[in-house]
C-alpha cells in the first residue's frame, strides 16, 4: 500500500475532537528546521577543497530570516500540549510512569538507532579506507549537531509528570519561576561572572517553552485577545533585549559571533517562542477548520507518521549528497556563495537534499513505525531514568563531537554506546509484547483526552 494511501485511512479515522493544528504545527516546524538546515549550508570548492561557510555569515543580512525559521519553540510548545494530553490519558487508564515513559521514549528514541548505527559504522570504516580523518569529523559533526534538541526533548518529556503538576498547582508562576532561573543565568553567563552557566538553559528555556504548551492545553490562548497579548509581551521583550541587553539579533547559533541566542538558549529564545506561540495560537480555528479538508490532514498524517526519521537524517542526507558531488569532480560546488548564481541554484540543491532524503526515509522510516508500538510491559523508574540519562548523555556527546576520535577504533564509542545502552535500559530494544498501534491512536482508546486520542510526540 502507498504511503499516501496508508495516511488516507488514518487521516479518516481521525477522532472529530482532536486538535489538528497541534499535529500540522509539529510537521511545520520540523519541515522548517529541514529547510533552514539546508538553506544556511553555503559550500563552495576552494582551491580543490570543500568549504562549508554558512549563509548567516557569508551574507550577515540573512539573519532577520532566523526570527521565521526558528521554530524549535513552536516545536517544544505543541510538545507540551501534547504531553500533557498523553499523561492525562495515561493516568485516566491507570498506566504508570515507566509504562507511559517507555512508550513516550520509543517515538522519540529507536528513529536514532539507525543513525547512530550508520555513522559508527562509516568512522570505523573511515580509517581503513584511507579517509582523511578531518573529512569524518567535519562530516559527522554538521551531520549530528542536531542531535541536542532530541536530547533536551527527552529529558523535557520525562519530567512531565513533575513540571505538569507544578503547572496544576500554581498556574503561570511555573512559567515565571523558571524565566526568573533562566536570567539568573543569562545575567551569570553573558555578564562574564561564570560563562559555562549558559549551558544549564537548555533545561531552564526550553522547560518553560514547554510549558507554554500547558497554558494553551488548559485554555489559556483560547480567546484571540489574550493570545494578541502574549504576541505582544513577546515582541516588546525580544525588541528590549536585542536592542538594550546584550543578546544578538539572530536566533540561531552564527559562527564565530561572540553571543548566541540558541547555543545555549537565552532570554531571547524564549521571548520569541513566546511572540510565535500568541501569534499561532490566534489561528486555531482557522486553521482547524482548513485541516478538516482531506488533503491538507492526510498530508499531515503523512509527515507525521515519519517526522523523527526526517529530523534526525535531513543533516546526513545533505552531507552525502556533498561528498559524492565532490567525488564526482565539484560538480556544482564552483558557485560563489549569495551571488545571483548561487541563489538560482538552490532550488536544484534543495530537490536533491530532498530525493537524498526520500532514500533514508524509505528503508529507516520502519523503524519510526516500529516505535509507534503500544507499549505493554514496564520496566523500574529507576532504571527508565538510567536509560534516559544514558539516552541522552550519548546524543549530548554525538552532537558535541561527531562521530570521530583520536583513540582506536576511531569512533565515538562512548556517545554511541550510551545511546544504545540507554535504548537497552529503557526496554526498547526488546520486541517482545508489543503491539501495533498507529500514530493517530491514544493509549486509551475508550476515553477522550481532549485532543482525541494521546498525540504520539
Amino acid at each position: 500500500m502507498k504511503a499516501w494511501d496508508r495516511a488516507s485511512i488514518l487521516a479518516e479515522a481521525t477522532p472529530p475532537s482532536r486538535n489538528r493544528y497541534i499535529d500540522f504545527l509539529r510537521a511545520v516546524s520540523i519541515l522548517a528546521v529541514v529547510f533552514g538546515h539546508w538553506m544556511m549550508a553555503a559550500p563552495q570548492i576552494v582551491d580543490g577543497e570543500l568549504e562549508v561557510r554558512h549563509l548567516l555569515v557569508v551574507a550577515p543580512w540573512t539573519q532577520v530570516a532566523t526570527w521565521v525559521l526558528q521554530v524549535m519553540p513552536v516545536f517544544f510548545v505543541v510538545g507540551g500540549y501534547a504531553n500533557a494530553a498523553s499523561w492525562e490519558a495515561a493516568a485516566h487508564s491507570g498506566r504508570g510512569y515507566a509504562t507511559w515513559l517507555r512508550s513516550r521514549m520509543s517515538r522519540l528514541v529507536i528513529p536514532v538507532l539507525p543513525l547512530v548505527a550508520f555513522w559508527t559504522v562509516l568512522g570505523a570504516a573511515a580509517g581503513p579506507a584511507g579517509v582523511d580523518p578531518y573529512l569524518i569529523r567535519v562530516g559527522s559533526v554538521n551531520a549530528l549537531v542536531a542531535l541536542w534538541f532530541l536530547a533536551v526533548y527527552v529529558l523535557a518529556v520525562a519530567l512531565v509528570p513533575l513540571t505538569r503538576a507544578a503547572w496544576q498547582r500554581f498556574g503561570l508562576w511555573s512559567f515565571w519561576a523558571l524565566v526568573a532561573v533562566a536570567a539568573v543565568v543569562d545575567w551569570a553567563a553573558l555578564g562574564g561572572w561564570f560563562p559555562d552557566a549558559g549551558w544549564a538553559n537548555y533545561i531552564f528555556i526550553w522547560v518553560a517553552v514547554h510549558q507554554m504548551g500547558y497554558l494553551w492545553r488548559d485554555g489559556g490562548l483560547a480567546d484571540p485577545r489574550r493570545a494578541l497579548a502574549w504576541a505582544a509581551l513577546g515582541a516588546v521583550a525580544v525588541a528590549l533585549l536585542i536592542t538594550l541587553g546584550p543578546y544578538p539579533s539572530s536566533m540561531v547559533d552564527v559562527p564565530g559571533a561572540e553571543a548566541s541566542n540558541s547555543a545555549p538558549p537565552t532570554l531571547a529564545l524564549l521571548a520569541l517562542g513566546v511572540l510565535q506561540t500568541g501569534l499561532l495560537a490566534t489561528l486555531v480555528p482557522s486553521a482547524n477548520r482548513w485541516l478538516q479538508r482531506s488533503r491538507p490532514w492526510t498530508a499531515t498524517v503523512l509527515v507525521n507518521g515519519m517526522i523523527m526519521t526526517i529530523f534526525v537524517w535531513h543533516l546526513t542526507a545533505m552531507i552525502l549528497v556533498l561528498g559524492l558531488a565532490v567525488l564526482a569532480g565539484g560538480i556544482g560546488l564552483s558557485v560563489e556563495p549569495v551571488g545571483v548564481a548561487w541563489w538560482w541554484t538552490r532550488p536544484v540543491w534543495m530537490a536533491v537534499y530532498a530525493l537524498a532524503l526520500a532514500a533514508a526515509v524509505v528503508p529507516f522510516g520502519r523503524f519510526e513505525r516500529s516505535g509507534s508500538r503500544l507499549v505493554t510491559g514496564s520496566v523500574p523508574v529507576w532504571r527508565a531514568w538510567l536509560g534516559i540519562v544514558c539516552v541522552c548523555a550519548g546524543l549530548g556527546l554525538l552532537a558535541y563531537r561527531g562521530i570521530w576520535s583520536e583513540t582506536w577504533p576511531g569512533v565515538n564509542l562512548p556517545g554511541a554506546a550510551l545511546t544504545f545502552v540507554g535504548a537497552a535500559l529503557l526496554g526498547l530494544l526488546r520486541r517482545r509484547n508489543r503491539k501495533r498501534l498507529s500514530w493517530l491512536a491514544g493509549p486509551a482508546p475508550t476515553t477522550d483526552d481532549g485532543a482525541g486520542g494521546a498525540h504520539e510526540w
